[in-house]
């Protein structure tokens, strides 16, 4: 998978460095993958959330940290929606945040 706006990333990771090596390790990961559907994603990431509109959200560190992406399937690509901390996202709509 191509994965849009590792910047996203970068610019988290500065403020949140405990967060380096999850999201670091998600995006390889993320970058090695074919994903097709959904439950390709699910025994890849058991934790993975669907909510619909393709966005997927992923627990980092342990749940310290949210990642919200949107997939677009037939073009393999990831596109990171938003990276925050437990109690960011809490205050966010997940389906409807755009950060791009």
């Amino acid at each position: 998978m191509r994965v849009i706006a590792l910047k996203t990333l970068r610019d988290f990771i500065v403020q949140h460095p405990s967060s380096k090596p999850a999201l670091l390790a998600w995006y390889e990961e993320a970058g090695k993958a074919k994903w097709q559907k959904p439950m390709d994603i699910k025994k890849q990431f058991a934790n993975a959330s669907f909510i619909g509109q393709n966005r997927v959200i992923f627990n980092i560190k342990g749940n310290d940290y949210r990642l919200i992406v949107a997939i677009a399937y037939r073009l393999g690509v990831v596109y990171i929606k938003f990276v925050g901390t437990h109690k960011q996202y809490d205050i966010i709509n997940a389906s409807t945040i755009d950060m791009n």
